[in-house]
């Protein structure tokens, strides 16, 4: 009778949309919260994925992982996002192999984001490896390609000047308001939220600006604490945030809530408004517009800003594509090694075994049979045939796929898990 179990065939895939073809909206629709990627990672182990990693930040929501086809991954994304499979199809990308490959590490390293070498996002790939690992979603191939993503994204850092200059989406905000507001250091600034582009704004804004009327609010107020009591900035709680932005000339929004916090409703103004939204989803509601005197700021619209220090990182892609390059390199002689490696060892059993069976049958036939160097010759006989195997394995021109299984029909040493 037939056997018809065939194995399954497993693909490394990137799958996710960015600021390059999804916009601020859209990107907000995808994201994915603290608990939703837990939710996502949760439901990807009892569909039986074996390793993913899954990264949201305010310029992309991505997953790098395994499967036997891309929309199991896609699926992921949209149900535990607000956003559709439809909308997804309009937006969304997928890399397959080798291309999800030098796309992990194109983002890691800088080369990806909004900001030319702008290196936040290799922190949130390490974390979403920390996250899927401890939950055992991590196999031997996706360490070893986070921790060589890693490796090159610092190699560009101390060998380029890619990331010279400060040029992030918060140095952006800050250089905004240096240059649309007068009198900037007398002026009130209100710093809603201090996640980590809440912090880097702050930090920013203390450091170029000398204003001693910054105000921190956020939703747990011992964080906004921990931050003011670093920058000697002022503290008030959630509940004051209406009256604050009574008092605010400026201010500035980094949330990570889901669902506008500041909208028309909330603000009472008698003086001009400028508002920065630095959040994914947005966190301002359009409808501010409105309003007379209001001026609203998006992410997306301080990213296009350049200046000589972007235009002058952009002379040293060519040095950071060769690093890449050559770590990617080194990565995919790592992933030929261990794809031959269990076909290798299995030939080196089956030759071994058939070395033992005949040794011990010419050591019966043979008078004085010296059966320590036949050993002696008929091992480095079996090291010198795995080892042409495996230089052959090893040959850039060689169909690896297609050698093993050959290697593994002719020897009868099985189908051999790769």
């Amino acid at each position: 009778m037939e056997n018809n179990n065939l194995l399954k065939h497993y693909y490394f895939y990137s799958v996710g949309l960015s600021y390059k073809k999804a916009d601020a909206v859209m990107r907000g629709k995808f994201s994915l919260d603290v608990l939703a990627k837990t939710r996502l990672l949760e439901q990807a182990k009892t569909e039986g994925i074996e390793s993913l990693i899954v990264t949201s930040t305010c310029n992309r929501t991505e997953i790098y992982g395994f499967a036997e086809h891309p929309f199991q991954l896609i699926k992921l994304i949209c149900e535990n996002s607000k956003g559709s499979v439809e909308e997804f199809q309009k937006v969304g990308f997928v890399y397959k192999n080798q291309e999800a490959i030098s796309h992990m590490f194109r983002v890691g390293t800088g080369l990806d984001s909004q900001i030319l070498g702008d290196f936040e996002i290799i922190s949130q790939i390490r974390s979403s490896f920390t996250q899927s690992k401890a939950m055992g979603l991590a196999n031997n191939f996706m360490e070893r390609l986070v921790n060589a993503v890693i490796q090159a994204s610092k190699k560009i850092k101390n060998d380029t000047e890619i990331s010279s200059g400060a040029t992030s989406v918060s140095f952006a905000a800050v250089q905004y308001i240096i240059k649309n507001v007068e009198d900037i250091g007398n002026k009130n600034i209100l710093l809603f939220g201090t996640g980590k582009i809440g912090r880097n704004t702050c930090e920013n804004l203390v450091k170029h600006t000398k204003n001693e009327h910054i105000t921190l609010i956020n939703r747990t107020k011992d964080k906004a604490e921990r931050l003011a009591g670093k920058l000697n900035l002022i503290v008030k709680d959630y509940s004051e945030l209406h009256l604050e932005l009574q008092k605010a000339d400026v201010v500035v929004v980094a949330t990570g809530a889901q669902n506008p916090t500041v909208d028309k409703a909330i603000l009472n103004l008698k003086k001009p408004l400028l508002i920065l939204d630095l959040s994914i989803p947005k966190n301002v509601n359009e409808d501010v517009e409105a309003l007379d005197g209001v001026t609203l700021i998006h992410m997306d619209y301080l990213s296009q800003l350049t200046d000589e220090t972007l235009e002058n990182r952009k002379n040293h892609i060519p040095a950071a594509e060769a690093i890449i390059e050559e770590i990617k390199e080194e990565f995919n002689v790592w992933t030929k090694g261990r794809k031959f490696a269990p076909t290798i060892h299995a030939l080196k059993e089956k030759l071994n075994a058939i070395k033992t069976s005949e040794l011990n049958f010419q050591s019966k036939k043979i008078v004085d049979f010296n059966e320590e160097q036949a050993e002696i010759i008929s091992s480095r006989i079996i090291q010198k045939i795995t080892t042409h195997f495996a230089n052959h394995l090893k040959d850039d021109n060689t169909m690896v796929d297609e050698s093993i299984e050959w290697i593994e029909k002719v020897f009868k040493i099985g189908a051999i898990a790769k």
